[in-house]
């Protein structure tokens, strides 16, 4: 995912490119990077890498608020700030928060439950997982809603619940600015529940046409429910028989980004940059040209 944005990057004309790096990584050939020096933690690296540039595009989890710190750190030193606005990562950061703004605007989104919410005796499975947490960390598919009550008791704090809901595991990807959204691709995850542990095997970008538009007026819905979204932003979801029902919005990369040029034959990093320009707002469309392109995952979670 990095590698593909820092290639988008340096292909563009007029643009010079720095990125941060644990020196414990192997070096990325032919890109600036700076170290931490002794004693330097993560956040003061890219404090200082940010103070070195015009514009910033943080690439973290938004887990334990590290993406909506990052962000914030942007905006402070007075750069661009190329990804999402605070506020919106910090909803977006939250499975719970998540649903009551797009419930509150009417956008599908599945039910998600913390222990003060109370639990609805509701049939079937639950999963469980936390609210704040990447992918599939963390999630657990349970048998039924005491089983998912009793997790929830045994980490108020931490998890959320959300039943079960039968259908086709996808995600978006897409580009927001000013409450709009541009689909770019809807693309099928290969997931499966093992020991009631879910995990994601692969993803392959582009696999689904969008000839009804029902993908692209659930875009425009979370953008225009979280106005803040900004740049390229991930949606996972699931098409369900009466249509795509939000999961959870990933306001940064995604695994999916990878695969984007090859699929599309589009630089989304210079589409992203082309939202800087006057009139340059996400506008939408419907995805329908291309190819489909498979990515193999060896870890758990997808986004």
């Amino acid at each position: 995912m990095l590698r593909a944005l820092l290639d988008d990057l340096t292909f563009l004309p007029g643009i010079q490119v720095l990125t941060s790096r644990d020196g414990r990584l192997p070096p990325l050939p032919s890109i600036e990077t700076i170290l931490p020096a002794p004693g330097e933690d993560e956040f003061a690296l890219f404090a200082r890498g940010v103070a070195a540039c015009d514009a910033a595009w943080p690439t973290a989890p938004e887990t334990d608020g590290i993406l909506e710190r990052l962000a914030r750190e942007t905006l402070r030193q007075g750069r661009t700030l190329l990804g999402c606005r605070p506020a919106a990562v910090r909803v977006a950061a939250s499975k719970r928060a998540t649903a009551h703004a797009l419930r509150a605007a009417r956008v599908p989104v599945v039910p998600t439950f913390a222990l003060r919410d109370g639990l609805p005796p509701l049939p079937g499975p639950w999963v469980v997982k936390p609210d704040d947490g990447a992918g599939c960390e963390d999630t657990l598919v349970t048998s039924g809603w005491r089983v998912a009550l009793a997790r929830l008791q045994a980490d108020p704090d931490r998890l959320v619940a959300q039943p079960w809901l039968d259908g086709t595991p996808m995600s978006l990807s897409l580009l927001c600015a000013e409450g709009r959204a541009t689909l770019l691709s809807c693309n099928l995850q290969h997931a499966r529940a093992v020991g009631g542990e879910l995990s994601v095997e692969g993803i392959t970008v582009n696999a689904v046409p969008d000839p009804e538009g029902r993908f692209g007026e659930l875009a425009a819905g979370i953008a225009a429910a979280l106005p803040g979204l900004w740049g390229y932003v991930g949606v996972d979801l699931i098409l369900t028989p009466q249509g795509p029902v939000t999961l959870e919005i990933n306001p940064r990369l995604t695994t999916s980004y990878g695969a984007l040029r090859e699929a599309l034959g589009l630089n989304v990093a210079g589409l992203v940059l082309d939202l800087l320009r006057p009139g340059g707002a996400a506008t939408g469309r419907s995805p329908g040209t291309g190819v489909p392109v498979r990515i193999a995952l060896e870890a758990s979670c997808a986004n």
